[in-house]
């Protein structure tokens, strides 16, 4: 934006040479710290530049170590880490905390971390929009801005893709956000809106995106369809395949979004339904980690250490039919011992009866068995709910194996699609269809098929018997396990296949689900520097609202946590 600056030059000879009748001049200069976004998206080559960089940035939003991906984890027990950074030990103690937002608090980076990429990638995205439909127009009738009507298609598609997604993913971690869509000037600071309004933003943005990528200019010229890799990932997207990355993208936020099991019932599980079938039918959508495009805390940083990451006992122990999480939830939570053996059909994790035969049965890399029981030296101390003799192993090749921070990683798993339709199925009362793809997913783990139940809350059945079946479901005191519902055993699949892939994956299921551990927080406020920036106060997390007025603490949940 160019600004035009009066000096006032308080020299006398000057003043009188005014006073005498000298025209008085207006010195203009161009205001550099308000750059003139007109003139640096003016060329074709400058806008779709930015374009091809939005998928990294909005990567960037998720893939992180320090920030709410990190954070959720430990919230949710995905994983447990018992150092203090990146807040993990304050995230995963118990009894809970609400998110402190003061200034200087210990946390502080990692809260603004998501709102911070996440809001810039959205304002860079809806630039390069503005920018290229400028050029579009200026090309007349018939005309095109980057070579061809597929290329224009292919980039504004993409475009609003990202501002989309990232305004989804804003709206699935905190509680309000600037809603910045091309409609927005590239000089208005929004507002801050709540965030179902954030969400049904980011829908109908994905929602355009999916209509430009299936209009007929989509097709019409080269340098269309296929997406370049460099633009996601190493990614190379069909025209009919991006639109099922979009779907994947709208289901994952349509179910995500919910802050409580009553947000999650009014979910439209209808449309999460038809995109999660569409999506699904690509299959993994595998990423290739690399140059520009990396996955910190899950490839990396998780596998310094157990104390770093390990597998925590509370929810992922519900694979064991020996009857140790039996024992161990009926006993008192502080005199509980963390050092028990998970003895499972399930081959996501090590078998053997002894932990020296899970730790021969846990050779790596191994890409299909999720979990290992690592070397007993490797053990480190911390709560009992949290410690155990597993980690996770699922991108030990990223980590370990040269050229080290490369390789495939799966982004969206095949089985999060299936489970959230498989989930839609249940609570629209098909069960039938629901009993189809959980027995798919759990055919893959050497899991037994469950028969089709008489309801969504009568006990599982199949070649198994009530001890032997998977998953153990604690009871509403949380002090017993035994064999669950079908929407357990979708519970249990979903979170097997999700864990360390997506954003926010346990974290917005469990406390959709009701499942977190009592007070849990629910969501994460506006980092206190943004609404300093907007001269509004800043409140903690249990100060923050939901739907229906209440404040965004979980209550005792499904398993008396």
């Amino acid at each position: 934006m160019r600004k035009s600056l009066i000096r006032a030059v308080a020299i006398a000879p000057l003043t009188l040479l005014f006073a005498a009748g000298c025209k008085k001049e207006v010195l203009t200069v161009i205001n550099t710290n308000s750059p003139d976004v007109v003139r640096v998206f003016a060329s074709a080559a400058s806008v779709e530049g930015v374009v091809q960089g939005l998928g990294s940035q909005f990567w960037a939003g998720q893939s992180c170590s320090e920030c709410l991906q990190t954070q959720s984890k430990n919230i949710a027990l995905e994983t447990y880490g018992s150092v203090a950074n990146f807040g993990m030990n304050t995230r995963n103690a118990i009894p809970r905390s609400a998110i402190n937002n003061d200034r200087g608090n210990s946390v502080q980076a990692g809260n603004l971390s998501n709102f911070s990429t996440f809001s810039k990638v959205t304002r860079n995205a809806t630039t390069a929009i503005q920018a290229l439909d400028r050029l579009i127009v200026a090309a007349g009738t018939g005309g095109n801005a980057l070579g061809s009507l597929a290329q224009d298609a292919r980039a504004r598609s993409f475009a609003f893709f990202i501002n989309g997604a990232a305004l989804g993913y804003l709206a699935m971690g905190y509680d309000s956000a600037a809603i910045v869509t091309p409609k927005v000037a590239s000089d208005v600071v929004p507002e801050l809106s709540f965030y179902p309004d954030v969400a049904v933003a980011g829908l109908a943005l994905m929602d355009s995106a999916i209509a430009i990528a299936t209009s007929s200019n989509a097709t019409s010229g080269t340098n269309g369809f296929p997406l370049p890799t460099t633009w996601f990932a190493g990614v190379t997207f069909t025209q009919a395949q991006f639109v099922q990355f979009i779907k994947a993208h709208q289901a994952r936020i349509r179910a995500g979004v919910a802050r409580t099991p009553a947000e999650r019932a009014a979910v439209s599980w209808t449309q999460v339904i038809s995109d999660a079938t569409a999506a699904a039918a690509y299959g993994d959508f595998v990423v290739t980690i690399g140059t520009g495009f990396g996955c910190s805390y899950d490839c990396s940083q998780m596998e310094v250490s157990a104390g770093w990451g390990q597998i925590s006992p509370m929810y992922s122990f519900m694979a064991d039919t020996s009857g140790a999480y039996n024992t161990w939830l009926g006993t008192a939570i502080m005199s509980r011992n963390s050092a028990i053996l998970v003895v499972t059909p399930d081959t996501r994790w090590p078998a053997g009866a002894t932990r020296l035969a899970q730790q021969t049965a846990s050779t790596l890399p191994n890409s299909t068995r999720y979990l290992t029981n690592r070397n007993s030296g490797g053990d480190v101390s911390g709560d009992v709910w949290g410690t155990s003799f597993y980690d996770h192993t699922r991108w030990y090749a990223i980590a370990k194996i040269a050229p080290t921070g490369q390789g495939p990683y799966t982004y969206i798993d095949k089985q999060e699609m299936t489970m959230l339709a498989a989930e839609g199925y249940i609570r629209t009362g098909n069960l039938a269809s629901a009993t189809t793809l959980i027995n798919a997913s759990r055919a893959t783990a050497g899991l037994p098929a469950i028969t089709t139940p008489a309801s969504a809350t009568a006990t599982i059945t199949g070649s198994f018997s009530a001890t032997g079946c998977v998953p153990q479901v604690p009871n509403a005191a949380g002090n017993a396990a035994a064999c669950g519902s079908i929407l357990e055993a979708m519970k249990y699949e979903k979170r097997m296949q999700t864990q360390h892939t997506g954003y926010l994956q346990w974290f917005v299921d469990s406390r959709g689900w009701g499942d977190l551990v009592t007070a849990s927080p629910l969501q994460w406020p506006v980092p206190n520097g943004e609404m300093d920036a907007r001269v509004h106060s800043f409140y903690n997390s249990d100060k923050s609202k939901v739907v229906g007025g209440g404040f965004a603490i979980a209550t005792k949940g499904t398993y008396g946590f």
